[in-house]
């Protein structure tokens, strides 16, 4: 609310004394991100946008004061809005309101990254729902909002369904004693492991990601890992989409959210598999790469600062490349309906030392 008020008061102060008023916003994309391990994400390397207002910015000046308005009202009701009904509020803004929702969701990242905090921060939830958790964690949450009063609930009694990632996370606790998380890309996957309750069996706590996981997923894993000491194992399929996209934004962000990737990251994540050597070990079934994923591949490699960190990823996609293969993870089902999770993922456990990084 400082942050907003003081803003306010500075353009207005611009305004007054005859001054054109600006915004400054960092760059978000990959050519303003830098990668250290020691840090273990992206995070931005300073470049910085201006936005004064003139003739042509003059739209996008007033969408961008209108949001914070919103954001302000939202945090004095101590209210909720998803950018779906930040989208439709602005048609109440006359000749300020957004044709449609990029428009507004664009308006909606740059103030966060104006004002250099979560859009949840805000007062502004993702429309998008969060992943699956099943195995042994027990996780406290308020009974009801606002409440001091606190609910556990235990993720291995959700019989042949699992506990759904709220929107919001930082005020859930967790209590567990498993050994490890398994970040799984796939729904199917998901529901193999759960339903044989291969949690128990390996002592272990069971997420899906259901694709790129979502800010909520990144932080609840994020949070989890860092409280309770333990793993991360990530389970993808064997393409660029899985490795550059799902994994990597996982393990390090991207590069439009570098302003918020000490957050909404998992540095400790650990690259289980599938991986190349996979598909040549297990001879597994594959379908040729296609042309966007071939120039995924090639792109990482050229513009993305962790794979070219990595000689072992590096490698990794080369592999990939040359072999112009890509495999998914039920490809393991050639063998048996629960390969999968009685031969591949214990022969893997046994090494976590040679999972990629």
């Amino acid at each position: 609310m400082q942050q907003i008020v003081s803003s306010a008061r500075e353009i207005h102060s611009r305004i007054v004394t005859g001054r054109k008023p600006s915004m400054k916003f960092p760059l978000r994309n990959l050519s303003n991100v830098r990668y250290t391990p020691r840090k273990g994400y992206f995070e931005l390397a300073g470049k910085q946008k201006e936005r004064t207002l003139t003739v042509s910015t003059v739209k996008t000046f007033a969408q961008t004061l209108r949001m914070i308005a919103l954001s302000r009202e939202l945090i004095e009701k101590d209210d909720r809005a998803t950018k779906r009904d930040a989208y439709y509020q602005t048609k109440n803004w006359e000749d300020a309101r957004c044709e449609d929702q990029v428009e507004s969701d664009t308006i909606l990242d740059d103030i966060e990254a104006f004002f250099g905090v979560n859009k949840e921060q805000l007062c502004f939830t993702p429309d998008e729902h969060g992943g699956l958790v099943a195995g042994e964690l027990v996780v406290v949450d308020r009974a009801a909002p606002g409440s001091n009063r606190t609910l556990d609930i235990d993720c291995t009694k959700f019989g042949s369904g699992a506990y759904g990632i709220p929107p919001e996370v930082e005020h859930l606790g967790f209590k567990t004693k498993a050994k490890f998380i398994l970040a799984i890309e796939t729904g199917g996957i998901f529901d193999r492991l759960n339903r044989h309750k291969y949690w128990d069996k390996a002592d272990c706590i069971l997420v899906s990601m259901a694709g790129v996981p979502t800010r909520a997923v990144r932080r609840f894993i994020r949070r989890l890992a860092d409280e309770k000491k333990i793993p991360v194992y990530v389970f993808v399929d064997c393409d660029p989409y899985g490795i550059a996209n799902i994994y990597r934004t996982l393990k390090v962000g991207s590069g439009n959210n570098a302003h918020l990737n000490a957050f909404f990251c998992v540095p400790q994540a650990r690259f289980l598999g599938v991986t190349p050597q996979d598909i040549s070990e297990y001879k597994l079934p594959t379908h040729p790469l296609k042309d966007v994923d071939v120039k995924r591949a090639k792109d990482a490699l050229k513009n993305d600062p962790f794979f070219q960190h990595y000689p072992e990823w590096a490698h990794a996609l080369e592999q990939l490349l040359k072999l112009g293969v890509r495999a998914e993870q039920q490809a393991f089902a050639k063998f048996d309906l629960n390969f999968v999770m009685d031969a591949y993922l214990p022969a893997k456990l046994k090494h976590p030392e040679k999972f990629l990084p």
